[in-house]
C-alpha cells in the first residue's frame, strides 16, 4: 500500500475540550504510524493552544492557525504572523463593533478576562488552564501581540459584518453554523491561508503525492482542506458542507469515529 499522509483536525475530530482525547482515537493513530503512514494535526488551534492531551499523539508533524504555522519532530518550519500594528487595529475594530478578541499566537494567546468571561465563552476558564504561561492579556501587550488568527465571539448587539468587512483587507474570513460548538465564533485567518494552505506546503516540502492525501474534519474551518485533498472523512458530528464533500461519514469521535475512518479506509 502506498504511504498515506492523513490529516485530522483537532476539535471535534480528535478531541474535545472538556473530555479530552478519547483512547479508540488515540490507538488508531498510533497503529496508523505503526503501519507506516503519516500523521499530522491540522487544527484551526494556534500553536500556544495545542495542550498536553494532543501532544500525547505521536503526530509526524503539525499544522496549526489554519495553515498559518507548519512544524515537524517539534522544529518550527514555517509562522506567519500578523504585523503588530495590525494586530492593535484589529482589537480596535472588533471592540468598536461589539466583538470580544482572543488573538491566537504560536507562543502566546492574548484576552482580557474582564472581557472574555465565561458568559461570554463558558469554556474559557478551560482555555486559560491549558494554556498556562502561554495566556498573556491584550492590555498593556497591545503594540506587541505576535498573532497568527484571531478568534473574536460574537455578542447580542454586536455589528458583526461591520467587523469583518474592515478586517477583510487583512484576513480570510472563517463563519461557522450557528448550531456547531463554535457557532457564535468568527476567525481570522491571514489573507491566502487556510488548511489546504498548510497541506498544500507540507506535500510540498516533504514531496508527498497530492493522491495519497487524506483528511478528517467537522467544521467549516475544514473547508478548504475537504476541498483540496484526495480522500475525504467526515465525522458524525460533520456540519452539512463537510458531509456534502466527503467520500466517507464515519461516527462521531466518542463512537470511535476515528478507528472505524481508518479500518474503512483499511489503513489500520
Amino acid at each position: 500500500m502506498d504511504k498515506k499522509a492523513v490529516f485530522f483536525d483537532a476539535d471535534g475530530t480528535v478531541c474535545d475540550i472538556k473530555k479530552g482525547v478519547p483512547e479508540s482515537a488515540i490507538e488508531a493513530i498510533c497503529r496508523l504510524v505503526d503501519n507506516g503512514h503519516e500523521a499530522w494535526l491540522c487544527t484551526g488551534r494556534s500553536r500556544a493552544f495545542v495542550p498536553w492531551y494532543l501532544e500525547q499523539i505521536p503526530f509526524t508533524g503539525m499544522i496549526s492557525a489554519c495553515g498559518a504555522t507548519i512544524e515537524k519532530d517539534g522544529q518550527r518550519l514555517f509562522n506567519k504572523e500578523m504585523p503588530e500594528e495590525v494586530a492593535e487595529k484589529s482589537v480596535e475594530i472588533l471592540r468598536r463593533y461589539g466583538l470580544v478578541p482572543v488573538m491566537e499566537g504560536a507562543d502566546f494567546m492574548y484576552y482580557d478576562m474582564e472581557e472574555y468571561t465565561t458568559e461570554v465563552n463558558w469554556y474559557r476558564d478551560l482555555i486559560t488552564e491549558a494554556l498556562g504561561d502561554k495566556w498573556k492579556p491584550i492590555r498593556g501587550n497591545e503594540k506587541q501581540m505576535h498573532i497568527n488568527k484571531i478568534s473574536a465571539k460574537m455578542q447580542e448587539g454586536c455589528d458583526d459584518e461591520k467587523a469583518c468587512r474592515e478586517l477583510s483587507e487583512y484576513y480570510d474570513v472563517i463563519r461557522h453554523e450557528n448550531n456547531s460548538f463554535v457557532g457564535t465564533t468568527i476567525e481570522f485567518v491571514p489573507k491566502g491561508y487556510n488548511k489546504a494552505v498548510g497541506i498544500a506546503a507540507v506535500c510540498r516540502i516533504f514531496d508527498i503525492p497530492w493522491e495519497n492525501t487524506v483528511v478528517f474534519g467537522d467544521s467549516n474551518n475544514d473547508l478548504s482542506m475537504f476541498e483540496y485533498a484526495a480522500v475525504k472523512v467526515a465525522m458524525g458530528n460533520a456540519s452539512k458542507a463537510i458531509i456534502d464533500l466527503a467520500d466517507y461519514v464515519t461516527e462521531d469521535m466518542f463512537h470511535d469515529g476515528i478507528k472505524k475512518g481508518l479500518e474503512e479506509l483499511r489503513l489500520i
